[in-house]
């Protein structure tokens, strides 16, 4: 439908609005936006959605086929484990356990990245010739052996694997945030605030942040992509979360034993990692293409 408008002018779409308009173009990435809210909601719901509680073992209910098996039963769709536990219950749990730490992890990595990699941007002289080499370095080492050599000094447990994958992420937005203020600090914008009296507080406050918010967002899902794929691995080579608790890699570690008898058991949670890491990378790449166009634009 087209836009009314009382006045005879052509109509140009915010930023915002014009990034959307690109992004729905991308059918694949709105499917992936679609799917990523559907663990958003999981994550959020979870109490209600699940039918039974994650950590309750039944004796008499032990490795009870999926609801589409010929012997499967209605009252566990996706069956039982070896210890009797409803596993769509434990994957529901799972999805908030490993979907939503990493979004927490990821916001927290982002504030102390982008504050740190401020810092780094604006500074001159040696102290910033030191920290690009020292971030470079870091960003050149996969977080998950960042990760797992934190958990060595640390120990093993989830807290720990969370301060892990933390510190791990936090190099990545240091290094995009440095680039990104050190180009804008040498823009005409930043010499005209700079002549008004502003300080590199305000400045960067003021001026750059406005102009990084969707640079952020891209490496946000990036980030986020990283971090379950780290916490389920951790959880799976058992330094993450510890058993009994629902996490999906902790779920892959423990249907190793009977992957033989009930495959569904590493199937179910293993599925569903995949199509979590599919739906947050199909949306990182949707919006990529999307920044990139409204900017030839």
């Amino acid at each position: 439908m087209q836009r009314f408008s009382l006045y005879q002018e052509e109509y140009h779409p915010s930023p915002l609005h014009f990034t959307w308009l690109e992004f729905k173009q991308n059918h694949i990435a709105v499917v992936g936006l679609y799917c990523l809210l559907f663990f958003v909601v999981i994550t959020v719901f979870c109490p209600i959605l699940a039918p039974f509680d994650p950590t309750l073992q039944s004796a008499g209910d032990l490795l009870i086929p999926p609801a589409w098996y010929s012997n499967g039963g209605i009252s566990h769709l996706l069956g039982t484990d070896a210890l009797g536990r409803d596993i769509l219950s434990r994957v529901i749990y799972g999805c908030r356990m490993t979907f939503g730490i990493s979004v927490i992890l990821v916001i927290l990595a982002m504030l102390i990245g982008v504050g740190l990699g401020a810092v780094a941007g604006m500074s001159e002289g040696f102290r910033s010739s030191f920290v690009n080499h020292v971030l470079d370095s870091i960003k050149a080492i996969p977080t998950l052996l960042i990760a797992i050599i934190i958990i060595a000094i640390l120990g093993i447990g989830l807290v720990n694997s969370m301060w892990a994958i933390m510190l791990a992420l936090i190099p990545q937005f240091v290094h995009q945030t440095r680039e990104f203020v050190s180009r804008e600090m040498k823009k005409e914008y930043v010499l005209a605030a700079k002549l008004d009296g502003a300080n590199n507080i305000q400045i960067f406050f003021r001026s750059i942040i406005p102009n990084m918010g969707e640079a952020l967002v891209v490496q946000a899902t990036l980030a986020l992509s990283i971090s379950v794929l780290d916490i389920s691995a951790l959880g799976f080579l058992n330094l993450g979360a510890q058993s009994p608790m629902p996490e999906l890699g902790t779920m892959l570690s423990e249907g190793i034993e009977v992957a033989y008898i009930a495959p569904w058991t590493i199937a179910i949670p293993g599925g569903t990692i995949f199509l979590m890491m599919i739906s947050i990378n199909l949306v990182g790449d949707g919006l990529r293409s999307a920044l990139r166009n409204r900017l030839l634009h």
